[in-house]
This record gives C-alpha cells, sequence and structure tokens, in this order.
C-alpha cells in the first residue's frame, strides 16, 4: 500500500518547472499586451509648418512727386536795336528748379532763351531749331553746350550778338563767372564764315571788350 501511495506523488521538480512555465507564458502575455499597436505608430512625424512671426514694417512718409521743386528767378538776355547798334537787355522769367540747384536754373533760362523772344521789342541772332546739349556750373566757370545749328548763318554782328546772349545769360547768377562755349560737345574757337575766334573762357567784361555789338 505505502509504495502504490508513493507513486502516485508528483516530484516537487516537476512542480518547480510547471510554476516557471505559467509565470513565463503570463509575462509574454502581459508584454504583448501592453505594446501598441504598429498600425497606430506613424513613421513619419506630423507635418506642421513653421510658425512665421511677422516682422513689424515701418510706415514711410508719403512721397509727394517734384516735392523740393520752386519757382526760382532767372534772367535770359536779348537784343534790342538803339539805332546806331544793338545792347543787351534782360528779361526775368520763372524757372522751375529742385532746391537751390544752379544748373537746373541754367538750364530753364537756356531752354527760354533758345524758344525766342516773346515781346516784340526784343530779338535774337540765335538760329532757330539751336538745342541746349548741356550747362554745368563747375569750379572752373560755366560750361554751355549749344547744337551745330548755333553756328549758322548771319554775318560778324549776327556772331557777337549770339554769343553776347549766351555770356550774359550764364552770368545771370554770378556776373563774374567764366564761360564756357561748345559746340557738339567741343570748344567753339571760330564762328561762323568769317571766322569770329573766340578768346576762351568769356567774361561778360571780355566781351564787351573784344565784341561790341
Amino acid at each position: 500500500m505505502k509504495e502504490q501511495q508513493g507513486s502516485n506523488r508528483i516530484s516537487p521538480s516537476i512542480i518547480a518547472a510547471i510554476s516557471a512555465a505559467v509565470i513565463a507564458v503570463a509575462g509574454g502575455v502581459a508584454f504583448f499586451a501592453s505594446k501598441p499597436d504598429d498600425k497606430n505608430i506613424s513613421s513619419n512625424p506630423p507635418n506642421n509648418p513653421p510658425t512665421s512671426i511677422p516682422v513689424p514694417v515701418e510706415p514711410q512718409p508719403p512721397t509727394t512727386p517734384n516735392q523740393f521743386s520752386v519757382e526760382r528767378n532767372a534772367e535770359v538776355f536779348w537784343l534790342q536795336d538803339t539805332g546806331t547798334g544793338f545792347k543787351l537787355v534782360p528779361q526775368t522769367v520763372q524757372v522751375k528748379a529742385l532746391g537751390n540747384s544752379p544748373n537746373q536754373v541754367l538750364e530753364g533760362a537756356f531752354q527760354q532763351l533758345l524758344a525766342g523772344p516773346t515781346e516784340n521789342t526784343e530779338s535774337t541772332t540765335i538760329p532757330q531749331g539751336t538745342k541746349l546739349l548741356g550747362v554745368k556750373s563747375a569750379s572752373d566757370g560755366i560750361h554751355v553746350n549749344l547744337s551745330q545749328e548755333f553756328t549758322s548763318g548771319g554775318g560778324s554782328s549776327s556772331m557777337m550778338g549770339r554769343v553776347g546772349q549766351v555770356v550774359y545769360t550764364a552770368t545771370a547768377l554770378d556776373k563774374n563767372a567764366k564761360v564756357y562755349i561748345e559746340v557738339d560737345g567741343k570748344p567753339l574757337e571760330v564762328l561762323g564764315g568769317e571766322g569770329l575766334e573766340l578768346e576762351q573762357p568769356l567774361t561778360r567784361e571780355s566781351f564787351d571788350k573784344n565784341y561790341p555789338l
């Protein structure tokens, strides 16, 4: 009887092995239960665009065309018949210029000079069609560049008259300034078919002395 009872007993080593197996299985189930579903995991993070921070722009004051343009007085010179000759007479004209720019004042004056007189008592010997190619007040004097038409037509009196108009108009802002007359960008040395020689630079004083009207 004792031998039969002994054979029905379970060995402690078998119980320990079964317990270890149960624990291992339970641990595996717990691991897989706690692991998140791969389908819910995105390999790429959400594509959220970067937030742009607006930079404040400082307001600019409105600009007005020609906001510094002002009316300036200038003088142009015409020829007036005295009965025995001619004399240079001034006419005050209004020209537009930016600030106190002497070049723009001179340019406006010459544009009106080349357009011709507006009164019947005045005349000009500057040929019609003469164009102003440039005028500049520099440290050495005033440079006036005229088109080729300036040299055409007329005798010596006509030539001296037109030179005087240019010299006096150019020196309206500074009566002692020196004047350089150019034609198509080249210094004018001889004027007209009669060969009126010009000693440049010219001033009002040198013109009155060497080229009497």
